[in-house]
Order: structure tokens, then C-alpha cells, then sequence
């Protein structure tokens, strides 16, 4: 198994109710074809660099998880099917990126229970 990392930008007209559905929907899609989870950040509503689809702003999200290369595109076939999703990368980690990962994972959990 390989160890990805996929951010997406969800259209900004949602709730936050049906960005969150939006992100549990792309996290069962992972489990149900043998990925494990090992991170999931919501950065929330940020300005876009630049406009797409006509849009200044999106949701933001990223998912960290181990699966093997075929998932990759069950997942990105998700993303273009769904029109929530305006923009989105997935990367498979080297090691050195997988380390970084899971310093910024450990000071992240630090920094929620101070």
C-alpha cells in the first residue's frame, strides 16, 4: 500500500452541513475500497488564487490516507462526476514527505489539546 494525500475544493454555496456530507461521502468511498484514513483536515472557506467557475472562494479539505494505486482512480472519477467539486490533487507520498506528514500530523494534535 502507498501513502497519498488528496485536497479538493468544494463549491463555497454549501452549508456546512453538506460540505461536511461532502467530505464524509469521499472518506466512505476510500474505506469501502480498502483505504485507511489516516488524517482529515477541513480548512474551511478560503479565497481562491484565482476565479474558478466564476467562484473567488471554496471549501477546503484534505485528506491523508494508505491504499493501493488502482483506488486513486475510483477517487478521481468521484471527484469529476461530482459538480460540489470545482478543483482537487492527489499525490502519492515518498518517504520524506510521509515523514514531514507526520510531524505536522503530531505538532497539529498538540496544538488541539493546549
Amino acid at each position: 500500500m502507498n501513502q497519498y494525500e488528496t485536497v479538493f475544493i468544494l463549491t463555497p454555496v454549501l452549508s456546512d452541513e453538506q460540505m461536511k456530507e461532502a467530505v464524509a461521502k469521499f472518506k466512505k468511498l476510500l474505506t469501502d475500497n480498502g483505504a485507511e484514513i489516516l488524517n482529515e483536515e477541513i480548512w474551511g472557506l478560503k479565497k481562491l488564487a484565482y476565479n474558478i467557475q466564476k467562484k473567488s472562494s471554496g471549501f477546503y479539505a484534505l485528506l491523508e490516507f494508505n491504499a493501493e494505486p488502482t483506488v486513486i482512480n475510483t477517487l478521481e472519477t468521484a471527484y469529476r462526476r461530482d459538480e460540489k467539486v470545482i478543483r482537487y490533487i492527489t499525490v502519492k507520498q515518498d518517504k520524506y514527505s510521509a515523514a514531514y506528514a507526520e510531524k505536522r500530523r503530531a505538532k497539529w494534535a498538540s496544538k488541539k489539546e493546549a
